[in-house]
Order: C-alpha cells, then structure tokens, then sequence
C-alpha cells in the first residue's frame, strides 16, 4: 500500500506575520506585568552607614577605597552605590503560584501536543 506525500496546511504571510506579532506581544507581557503589578522587583534597600562622606563610615578599607579612587569615585559619589542593596525578599504565596501556573503550563502543553500529534498520524496515515 502506498502513501500519499503529506502536504501540511498552509499558513498565509500575514498570518505567520499576526502569529509573530502576537507571541512577541505575549512574551513582553508575561515579563512586564508582574513589574506593573508590584508582584516583582522588590526594589532596593539603603544599609545603614555611620557617616556616608567618609571612605572609613562607607565600611570600605583601604584597598577597597584605592580601587573606587581609580575608578574616578569619591566617599560622596560612591556613597549611593556602596549603601544600596537590592531587596530578595520574596513571598512563599507568590512562588507557590507562579510554580503552579509553571507546571500547569506545561501540563497544558503535553495535553495539545498529545492531541495534535494524534491529529498528525490520523492526517498522515488515516484510520481505517
């Protein structure tokens, strides 16, 4: 018995253009909108310093202090970046959720492609 060629559907450029739109789309939302809703980025934390115009109330030792005078810094240039920390507290909630939406992803994602690849074969080799 001899099988036809396969011809897989074909996709109209604009179609293939609205598809790329439309991912790039959903890629830069799922990245942005957890910045938008507070839910990531905690910000940044200020440590607290004894005197920020001084090399010695920085915390900074005299090796540290030659290597920020060779970048061009003084204790009061230097001092935001010295003190400035980022916040990496995070809620056990929040991670809980975004596993679970991970996984549900790709639950949903064997699901279609099991579904779709059995669309496939029956397409290609036809029940009988």
């Amino acid at each position: 018995m001899a099988n036809s060629h396969y011809e897989p559907p074909k996709q109209s450029a604009f179609g293939q253009f609205f598809d790329s739109l439309f991912l790039l789309f959903l890629v830069v939302a799922a990245l942005f909108t957890p910045l938008y809703l507070k839910l990531a980025g905690g910000g940044k934390i200020d440590l607290p310093v004894a005197d920020k115009s001084t090399w010695a109330g920085l915390g900074q030792s005299a090796v540290q202090q030659a290597q920020w005078e060779k970048l061009g810094f003084t204790p009061d240039t230097a001092s935001s970046i010295i003190v400035s920390r980022f916040d990496y507290s995070f809620s056990v909630a929040e991670l809980a959720v975004t596993a679970i939406a991970i996984v549900g992803y790709f639950v949903l994602l064997f699901i279609f492609s099991r579904s779709e690849y059995r669309e496939v074969i029956d397409e290609r080799f036809g029940k009988k």
